[in-house]
């Protein structure tokens, strides 16, 4: 008996062995069918390894391009991608999984045309997360990411980003079974042209069938002379010093926004006037403008130029208000200059009110 026993256990051992050899080549085929289900864009992946013990598998070297007027760029690429057991959710009686990203870059591009631009809108990308792993996602962790906005089109060429993203989404299943209405939250810290300081956090109901959020950003300490690509190709001038400071708080709730955003601009300098080439002279006036009105507009005692922009109205069209904002670069200017902080009006309640 125990002769019949030992060959059936060395072939299922067999068995055993050569499904998990296989396995990794089984998963590669399975992620390149999974992610190509997008119609305007292809997915392509390298190696990938299981971690049995773990209940996870890594995928390396991802990549997501645009297959119709494709970019010089891939929309989404990673160096190594992670499906994992959550252990954290495990201990509350529940099977999910996370999702961790090693030096992700995720790049979108605005195209000489509308067809050429790439922003991944409109695809299954949540869908195709979802099958990539046996079990509903519940966290996702980016490490050492990157954004970029791209306009190859432009002379010269736009490449606005911020680097070493750090960020945190947590609680997409309501595992933590909370009451209130936003479940989810989001935590994003970064350096925004390696420059600023960029954070963001988020809370946001990912069941609403349409978006119910509350965002506060901050970026601080930005070196504007990092944007001077960007206000050439888009604004006709450059920037030879100083720093640019962004506030704003969101929140949308059954299809409408209600927020505000501060644009903050310190010690900012536009091109002096034998810097510009004098074969151009509606540059040389453009420009020669953006200086003049900055100069009076400008907070003296802080060196400050900047406003107060409100949001409100339906979520598809937005509405703000060209006196408010005139008004409110008046008020920086001459009543009291803004304050790069938060209000506490539309930020997640886990923030404590900064006041303007």
């Amino acid at each position: 008996m125990r002769r019949a026993v030992l060959p059936v256990l060395v072939v299922l051992i067999a068995l055993l062995v050569a499904a998990r050899v296989a396995l990794p080549w089984w998963l590669q085929r399975y992620v390149n069918r999974t992610i190509d289900q997008s119609p305007d864009y292809d997915g392509r992946v390298g190696e990938v390894e299981v971690h049995l013990l773990r209940g996870a598998y890594s995928i390396n070297d991802l990549k997501i391009v645009k297959t119709k007027n494709a970019a010089p760029v891939p929309f989404f690429a990673g160096k190594r991608v992670e499906f994992a057991l959550d252990y954290r959710a495990l201990t509350k009686g529940a099977l999910r999984g996370e999702i961790t990203m090693i030096e992700p870059r995720l790049n979108f591009v605005d195209g000489e045309t509308e067809a050429e631009d790439q922003t991944g809108a409109g695809q299954p990308w949540l869908g195709i997360i979802q099958e990539l792993y046996p079990f509903r996602i519940d966290k996702a962790t980016v490490v050492d990411g990157r954004v970029h906005f791209r306009a190859f089109h432009k002379d010269p060429e736009v490449d606005v980003f911020l680097s070493e993203v750090q960020a945190t989404l947590e609680n997409l299943t309501n595992i933590e079974d909370k009451t209130d209405e936003l479940m989810a939250t989001l935590k994003v810290n970064a350096k925004a042209m390696r420059s600023g300081d960029f954070e963001l956090e988020m809370a946001m109901d990912p069941t609403s069938y349409r978006p119910n959020l509350q965002l506060a950003l901050r970026l601080l300490n930005l070196d504007v002379n990092r944007l001077n690509a960007l206000a050439r190709a888009y604004g006709q001038f450059d920037f030879e010093g100083g720093q640019f400071d962004l506030v704003a708080e969101i929140a949308t709730k059954d299809g409408f926004v209600d927020g505000y955003a501060k644009p903050l601009f310190r010690n900012v300098q536009v091109i002096s006037l034998e810097d510009v080439k004098e074969d151009n002279p509606f540059e040389f006036f453009w420009e020669a403008l953006v200086g003049t009105v900055g100069e009076v507009l400008t907070n003296q005692p802080h060196d400050q130029f900047g406003t107060r922009v409100t949001i409100e109205g339906e979520l598809d069209d937005p509405r703000t208000s060209v006196m408010e904002i005139i008004g409110n670069v008046l008020k920086n200017a001459f009543v009291r200059a803004y304050l790069p902080r938060l209000e506490g009006r539309t930020a997640p309640a886990t923030r404590t009110p900064e006041g303007d």
